[in-house]
């Protein structure tokens, strides 16, 4: 047995035929005390089955891939703990792809669809290039994509409305009476930080702010490059009221600046991030921010791709999940009561939850 035990071998170990021990490692039905037979020779023998090989037979692997930016990010993290109990439940193994927003690597992922060694793929990529949409249009697994795609994009997609979370931000700063609003974005290349950005500009507009850009930013979506992007703000304008950040690591690196600067939270500069990821609680002061529905985007994503999986055909559906505001001390300040509802957004007491209403239903993707 110098190749490791077969059908064979376990078939004459365990006293049955060699096509009941093939109907046992299959999952196909059988008595259950020929699968235990069958199942307790395979383990004195250290049989391993072959996945490779059964899928090639069956041109099923029961896994489904999830390719996000940065694996580290509590946005994915909030994504994948609803991905993965859905899909388990189905039958469904889940393989992740952490490609740090590398268009290369996303592709690279899109092209293995080929190989056969998932059945499914969940992507959200920051960027969408034309090599992504050519991809897209000729996958050989079904597709479902987090984020935001252009129009025509025969692709399944869940996608935020950021443009009416930093809607809901904005409004929200103003009536706070913070009129020196600044935008603390992500690179504009991106679905987020494009979105994100115009929404900003709007949102000033739609308030008759001007527009000014020496009150914009740009960095990354990351802690410490949101930092820098503070930083480097702070010495061009000092006298900033509010930061409208891109999502919250960016946030929390503004806090971190605010901190080492002697500047007071929300006292001399209030703080907005976008996300509402658990970081976004447990932070000091607790931050203010956008909930974009990461959980339910992750969600409804492995909700449709399962669909696919089980053979519906018809249009690419699209999903937008609504975003919601959740206030607290980074700009309500300390002496908040969350669980007042009378609060407005002009003052302490709001219960957490402001969400898009009428005139704020621009459909927007983005992480």
């Amino acid at each position: 047995m110098a190749d490791g035990p077969t059908i064979n071998t376990i078939a004459e170990r365990a006293g049955v035929s060699i096509a009941s021990v093939s109907r046992v490692l299959n999952g196909l039905p059988t008595r259950q005390e020929t699968v235990r037979k069958v199942m307790a020779a395979a383990d004195e023998l250290g049989y391993v089955r072959n996945a490779v090989a059964r899928s090639l037979k069956s041109r099923r692997t029961h896994q489904v891939a999830f390719a996000m930016a940065d694996v580290g990010n509590p946005a994915y993290l909030a994504m994948l703990r609803e991905i993965q109990p859905v899909l388990k439940a189905a039958g469904y193994r889940l393989v992740l792809h952490s490609t740090d927003a590398v268009v290369a690597d996303e592709i690279d992922v899109l092209h293995s669809l080929g190989e056969r060694y998932v059945d499914g793929l969940i992507m959200s990529p920051l960027r969408v290039t034309e090599a992504h949409l050519q991809m897209l249009a000729t996958a050989r697994a079904p597709v479902v994509i987090i984020g935001s795609v252009p129009e025509g994009t025969r692709v399944d997609n869940v996608r935020a409305d950021s443009r009416t979370g930093v809607r809901l931000a904005i409004d929200h700063l103003y009536a706070l009476g913070r009129r020196r609003i600044a935008m603390i974005n992500g690179p504009l290349d991106t679905v987020p930080g494009a979105a994100r950005g115009a929404a900003y500009r709007e949102a000033l507009g739609d308030l008759g702010l001007p527009y000014d850009e020496n009150l914009v930013q740009i960095g990354d979506f990351y802690r410490p490059e949101g930092a820098r992007a503070v930083a480097a703000l702070l010495d061009r304008v000092p006298d900033v009221d509010a930061l409208m950040c891109a999502n919250d690591l960016i946030a929390l690196g503004a806090l971190d600046v605010l901190r080492a600067a002697g500047k007071r939270v929300p006292e001399d500069v209030a703080v907005v991030g976008m996300d509402d990821t658990d970081l976004a609680a447990a932070s000091w002061p607790s931050l203010t921010s956008v909930s974009l529905g990461s959980a339910e985007r992750g969600k409804a994503a492995a909700e449709l791709l399962l669909e696919r999986l089980r053979g519906v055909d018809g249009e690419p559906r699209v999903v937008t999940v609504p975003p919601r505001l959740s206030v607290r001390a980074s700009t309500a300040g300390p002496g908040y009561d969350a669980s007042d509802p009378g609060y407005d957004a002009a003052g302490p007491g709001h219960d957490g939850a402001f969400t898009s209403g009428p005139g704020h239903d621009r459909e927007e993707g983005g992480r």
